[in-house]
């Protein structure tokens, strides 16, 4: 079966089948809006609008430009936005064109849970952490409630208890200093990490927020980025190609968030806390691309070097520089949509999509949380 007769098979059944099947009326959810938090998997051009340098082919899939997005196309939270019936989020630093009456985007690209203790311009870390995010969240917040009800572009006071709370951010803490200090010492502040997600969702519940939902740390270790950068010998990697020292670790990491949602959940018994396991279908495509209409794995679409994982750390997807006294360029490929990894950091639109499908469904989810029992799902084609 080709790729595009499985993903064309894929969006037939969730776009046609499963409404049939659960009997939702058309164009109904519980959900008015999306305030999302995160990184670069995530951001939706909130770094973009604060550091303005982004560059082609990011967005080539979809939006045929740049759209501040750290893919060829759309992300998971595009993709969860359309199937609820809501317009992509408007980041929440963006000044012009934007409309947060369904929402607000508060990722950015480089961003962390913990506070860096370092500069943008010294470790490419973004200055806006988690708790930075969460006070932008209350700012808006109270700003709603202050604000003329005439301004077409904010919503009504009441959206904060009627709106979903995306989390995807916890890489960037695991990732920076990996190189230096090894997984070992990474593990040392893990648990500052999940804490501190844990009491941000505890002040969104303070402003109404009731369902929340957790996406865990992504294998790292499958990540062609990481197979160049980080040391390791060929017996740390898997039958896939995929180093499984670092995997264990982010497993590890995903434990004790998942304990730690789970005590969360104890604590706001009228809330929905919901950890949502993408880690292991993401590491189901890096192994098996091709069980998933995709072809490659551990191998970047956009980069440069090809070989097998076509990704040099001295030159990004889309930027030229001169290397060993040649001029050359990390070019996309002809089809990302074949492709697991889009830039060796981030994933393809299609493999985006394949993931918001399993969110949706909700069997990745701990406690089940499947979409269609809240909305009546659209396409997201």
């Amino acid at each position: 079966m080709s790729s595009k007769t499985f993903m064309n098979m894929l969006l037939f059944i969730f776009t046609f089948v499963l409404p049939c099947l659960v009997g939702l009326s058309n164009g109904e959810c519980d959900f008015e809006a999306i305030f999302n938090f995160g990184d670069s998997n995530s951001d939706t051009g909130g770094f973009y609008a604060a550091f303005p340098a982004e560059t082609g082919p990011y967005g080539m899939t979809y939006f045929n430009k740049p759209a501040g997005r750290a893919s060829d196309g759309r992300l998971v939270i595009d993709f969860i936005a359309q199937a609820i019936g809501i317009p992509f989020l408007s980041p929440y630093l963006q000044s012009i064109g934007s409309d947060y009456r369904h929402g607000a985007n508060y990722a950015t690209l480089a961003s962390t849970v913990l506070l860096p203790n370092t500069s943008l311009f010294v470790s490419g870390i973004s200055p806006f952490s988690l708790a930075i995010q969460l006070n932008q969240m209350k700012q808006f917040a109270k700003q709603v409630k202050e604000a003329d009800q005439q301004d077409t572009k904010l919503p009504s006071p009441d959206i904060f208890g009627k709106s979903l709370y995306t989390f995807y951010i916890g890489q960037n803490d695991f990732t920076s200093k990996l190189a230096d200090i090894g997984t070992g010492g990474v593990q040392e502040f893990l648990p500052q990490v999940v804490s501190q997600i844990a009491s941000t969702i505890k002040e969104l519940y303070n402003l109404g927020g009731r369902t929340f939902l957790v996406l865990n740390l992504a294998p790292v270790g499958c990540y062609p980025s990481f197979l160049v950068e980080l040391p390791h010998n060929s017996s740390d990697l898997d039958e896939f190609g995929c180093m499984v020292s670092y995997n264990n670790a982010v497993g590890d990491y995903n434990n004790m968030l998942k304990e730690s949602l789970k005590q969360t959940r104890e604590s706001l018994s009228d809330a929905s806390v919901v950890y949502v396991d993408t880690s292991s279908f993401l590491l189901e495509l890096f192994q098996h691309p091709t069980s998933h209409g995709l072809e490659y794995g551990t191998k970047a679409c956009c980069g440069y070097g090809g070989g097998e994982y076509n990704f040099d750390p001295r030159v990004y997807c889309g930027n030229t520089k001169e290397i060993d006294g040649k001029r050359v360029t990390a070019t996309a490929c002809d089809e990302p949509y074949k492709y697991v990894s889009w830039d060796g950091i981030h994933a393809t639109e299609a493999a985006n999509k394949l993931i918001t499908y399993a969110i949706l469904n909700g069997t990745y989810s701990d406690p089940p949380f499947p979409f269609q029992q809240h909305c009546d799902i659209q396409p997201i084609g």
